[in-house]
């Protein structure tokens, strides 16, 4: 089996070393082989896979240089609309069979990628620990008792395994970083509004975004840049600035935002303290400038997602469905839901006004700050730990990483490494929106740095290649 990252994938499919229909009856072979691994929800009919496959090797060759991501198997989050597959959250009495697909699946479609299928999550996207689903546990390749993180853990695992070269997720608090993390892949959470939230079940709908996962920081820029369009239905779509951040450039000098260290948490986990040490070490020696900051505010902003009146935009994506049928949601989720029913508007609007405060001071400690650098994680928990304490664990993953998209920012998470145990662990580097370009390079140069696998494969880092990219 090849590596599935793009840039193997286009070398072997040029030299006529393997074709798109090989590859996918490996990947099915694989997905019988592993059995129920918690991944998948739904998978394509492998002989409708296979005549996908048979059509784009029936194009010419000047069809297929139309076709960025000819022959590329992926996966996609079962909240994202399929045309004619069903979109279950993760919880099979709300299922509807979609009626359209996604644009930004549309548009991977229309550039020549394969689907594979849908993949587990935690239910209604609510979550970052992957446990919640009454479809099994997504089982993370690093160790069957461990939480593979959420809300998109199939997604996250399909990538990781080889099952797929890259996986639409979602990210509202850190569903897109943290099971890239606890997977060791990158994890793309673009800027807000360059992909569209249409066609899919939101969580929140101010603050969602698809995500990307990929084995390679360039892949998860190439899949982003091919994939955004601007939605007309989407409310919240939003157009790129003609004036943008430019690309990182290698050993180009650059400050980096820490929060102060006695503001570091690694909840008992000192190796992961020592990782995120050696990744600071690391970025130094690349050329970065280490500037210690307040954190405070940021954990404050974290506070919104989960213990604020946000959680009504939850609540309102599930009504009347959690009114007629509350017995069918998993009772944490269903828990955490309905939380929001004890927050008025007067909250909501008094949480506006502090969000904005919070957002002017956050600004001001990051000005002359080219990107902030934070743990994914603070730590990883087994699956039983995490059952006996779902709420407290799963707040606790959320330490590094829930205020991003309140405070309109571009994020990706890279692996950094791997604790004593051999279980990964990654760092979040974050900017202002319309970054993604500034951070996915950066990334990109941290990874070949730091670690030479490619997920759970036998794979290893692909050497920098330059690729022509429109810049998001």
């Amino acid at each position: 089996m090849l590596s599935l990252d793009i840039n193997s994938l286009r070398q072997a499919y040029a030299g006529g070393d393997v074709t798109p229909s090989q590859i996918i009856e490996e990947i099915y072979d694989r997905i019988e082989a592993r059995g129920k691994d918690g991944v998948w929800i739904s998978v394509v009919p492998r002989e409708s896979a296979l005549q996908r496959a048979r059509d784009l090797e029936a194009s010419d060759q000047a069809a297929r240089k139309k076709l960025p991501l000819f022959g590329l198997p992926f996966s996609v989050k079962d909240c994202i609309d399929v045309v004619d597959m069903r979109t279950t959250a993760g919880c099979p009495d709300f299922a509807y069979t979609a009626k359209k697909t996604n644009l930004a699946v549309a548009r991977a479609l229309g550039a020549g990628a394969l689907l594979v299928g849908k993949t587990n999550l935690d239910q209604f996207a609510t979550g970052l620990v992957g446990v919640r689903t009454p479809y099994g546990v997504a089982e993370n390749p690093f160790g069957s008792d461990l939480i593979p993180g959420g809300s998109s853990s199939g997604a996250a695992v399909s990538v990781a395994t080889g099952l797929v070269g890259f996986a639409f997720g979602t990210d509202t608090g850190g569903s897109g970083r943290i099971p890239a993390g606890f997977n060791n892949i990158v994890g793309l959470k673009p800027t807000l509004g360059l992909l569209s939230k249409t066609d899919m079940t939101n969580a929140c709908r101010t603050l969602d975004t698809v995500s990307i996962f990929a084995l390679t920081a360039a892949d998860a820029l190439e899949v982003l840049n091919i994939c955004t369009a601007r939605d007309p239905l989407d409310a919240y779509a939003r157009t790129p600035p003609d004036a943008r951040l430019p690309a990182y450039r290698d050993h180009a000098p650059f400050t980096f935002a820490v929060p102060q260290e006695n503001q570091r948490q690694f909840f008992g986990n000192d190796g992961a303290g020592a990782l995120f040490k050696e990744a600071i070490g690391e970025l130094t020696r690349m050329g970065g400038k280490e500037a210690a900051i307040d954190y405070g505010p940021f954990l404050e902003t974290n506070d919104f997602m989960f213990n604020g009146p946000w959680l009504a935009e939850r609540l309102v994506s599930v009504s009347p469905f959690i009114n007629d049928k509350p017995d069918s949601l998993h009772p944490v989720t269903r828990e955490v839901i309905l939380r929001a029913e004890k927050y008025s508007a007067a909250d909501l609007v008094e949480g506006l006004y502090r969000l904005k405060i919070l957002h002017n001071h956050i600004s001001g400690l990051l000005d002359g700050v080219d990107v902030m650098v934070v743990p994914t994680a603070g730590t990883i928990y087994r699956i039983r730990e995490v059952e006996a304490d779902p709420i407290t664990l799963n707040a606790n993953m959320g330490y590094y990483t829930n205020f991003v998209n309140l405070l309109d920012l571009a994020a990706i998470s890279v692996p950094n490494g791997f604790l004593p145990d051999g279980v990964p662990m990654g760092i979040t580097l974050i900017g202002p929106a319309f970054s993604d370009s500034y951070l996915a390079g950066l990334a990109g140069a941290f990874h070949g740095r730091r670690v030479d696998r490619l997920g759970a494969t036998d794979f290893s880092v692909p050497e920098l290649v330059e690729r022509e990219l429109a810049v998001c």
